[in-house]
């Protein structure tokens, strides 16, 4: 779910009578656009079944319609908080929510699944311009603490709720429109918050080296779509495929390049110094391989409520909605724990209770009860996210300088995003080797076709569950930080 973390703090002495006199509207606006992004990264998976069938996607290839959105977005947002910065946050919040809506008119009216695919990745592109802007407009308008927590509380709320105002409006949208208007929504919403920012929201830039790292955000995004394409010739064609083994080690190649790109540039897209700090490096990689794990988990939830329980889009949209509660009820708990016990405690707490939920969604049927079953492990899914996402906003925080607060911020939202491309394409991969491979050993039938699709989704939380719990064990092995060290002032939210 793309969203972001705070900045840099208030300057000292800053009073709310040096700061801007329409801020509260603005902050308004701002609202808007922050849900319009963050309403993208999970509206599409309760419209995607039909989607599939409409425009005769495969089953390999309907892992782009989320993936190609979380790569563009993951890959381009330093880049984005960059051009923000130098280029003016204002001017590049207009362009962002200009290019995002029409690229959402692009993808609505798309008549193939490779338009539609290329639409996301437009979507993604422009949402890193719009979701950094956005951000930094913030920290601008608004000086003084007190001001600055209740305009972030109200952003982090837009960040957390959003996923289920998301799963809500995909599901009356194409239960009761068409699935389209799951893309064409943002037109009218992009259209008003324009033309309320013009007058309303002020222009501000950074100064200074206004260098901007292109070979590495060319190079990173690149590597990355190479490693997911091969995960989808994965499912195609199998691992040892000549194509599947070529795409993967040409990404593996490219990310290594950006790595020396970034040692060597004298304005890198992704200070490695960030990076390099133990605690962080931690915090980035159980990130991103929750992200991998919960992404697919997410859309297989999706497939399984509409194709198997034969919910409707609106159904299911509610039927995923304790996750959301979840993680809600979990991340306010977290925040009061976080100053008396630590990050550790807490992430490994969540890890395990993640891990456990979709193992526990492996024991799923084709009939299986919503209240005895789906419902609490959903719940226990979210309580899991929750207490990890406030201790791992806070961690890529720990030590890290003013001048580099937004690189670590922006970092983490893309360790989020790029492990949920990854894993998206893997666990696809994974899920149709599985059907595969039951329907060969067994004798054709609707029953036998049913079965199939429970298996790949069991496969598929399976390896889910491995992933999350990889983030716990990276938590355990690498993250020392202690609790006192952790600052009391991050703002955290919802990727």
């Amino acid at each position: 779910m793309p969203g972001s973390t705070s900045s840099a703090p208030a300057s000292p002495g800053a009073t709310a009578t040096s700061a801007h006199p329409r801020r509260w509207i603005a902050l308004a606006i701002i609202a808007i656009a922050q849900l319009m992004v963050v309403l993208d990264a999970t509206i599409v998976n309760i419209a995607l079944p039909n989607a599939q069938i409409d425009l005769n996607i495969s089953d390999a290839d309907r892992q782009w319609v989320v993936t190609a959105y979380t790569l563009a977005f993951g890959g381009l947002l330093l880049l984005g908080g960059r051009i923000a910065d130098y280029w003016g946050r204002k001017r590049t919040f207009l362009v962002g929510m200009a290019g995002f809506a029409l690229a959402s008119a692009l993808g609505g009216l798309a008549q193939s699944g490779g338009l539609l695919f290329a639409a996301r990745a437009l979507q993604g592109a422009f949402g890193a311009l719009l979701a950094p802007a956005a951000l930094s407009l913030l920290t601008v308008l608004f000086t003084e603490t007190k001001e600055r927590a209740k305009a972030f509380a109200v952003y982090g709320a837009i960040s957390g709720g959003g996923a289920a105002v998301g799963l809500l409006l995909g599901g009356v949208l194409t239960e009761y429109a068409n699935w389209r208007w799951c893309l064409l929504v943002n037109i009218p919403v992009a259209i008003i918050a324009i033309i309320a920012a013009i007058p309303l929201v002020p222009e501000s830039r950074a100064h200074g080296d206004t260098r901007y790292d292109v070979p590495g955000a060319v190079v990173v995004t690149a590597g990355l779509v190479s490693l997911v394409y091969g995960f989808t010739k994965a499912a195609e064609n199998g691992w040892d495929a000549t194509a599947t083994l070529a795409f993967i080690a040409a990404g593996v190649v490219l990310l290594a390049v950006f790595v020396v790109i970034e040692l060597r540039s004298s304005h890198p897209l992704l200070p490695m110094r960030i990076l390099l700090d133990r605690n962080r490096g931690g915090a980035y990689i159980a990130s991103t391989l929750i992200g991998a794990g919960l992404f697919g988990a997410f859309l297989f939830l999706a497939f399984y409520f509409q194709v198997v329980l034969q919910y409707t889009p609106l159904e299911a949209g509610l039927a995923s909605l304790p996750v959301t509660a979840g993680v809600l009820v979990a991340a306010a708990s977290a925040s009061v724990l976080l100053p008396r016990i630590g990050a550790k405690p807490l992430m490994l707490a969540g890890a395990v209770l993640a891990g456990a939920a979709m193992l526990w969604l492996t024991q799923i049927d084709v009939d299986t009860s919503f209240v005895g079953h789906l419902l609490p492990a959903q719940v226990v899914l979210g309580m899991g996210l929750g207490f990890t996402f406030v201790p791992v906003s806070s961690l890529a925080l720990v030590g890290v300088p003013n001048h580099d607060a937004g690189a670590a911020s922006a970092t983490l939202n893309a360790t989020q995003q790029i492990g949920g491309s990854l894993g998206t394409a893997l666990l696809n991969t994974m899920y149709t080797s599985a059907v595969a491979g039951y329907l060969a050993t067994r004798v054709p039938g609707p029953a036998t076709q049913v079965n199939a699709l429970v298996h790949g989704y069991t496969v598929a939380f399976a390896w889910g569950a491995g992933l999350i719990l990889l983030s716990g064990l990276a938590t355990l092995l690498l993250i020392k930080v202690r609790r006192e060290d952790i600052p009391a002032g991050g703002t955290v939210h919802m990727g």
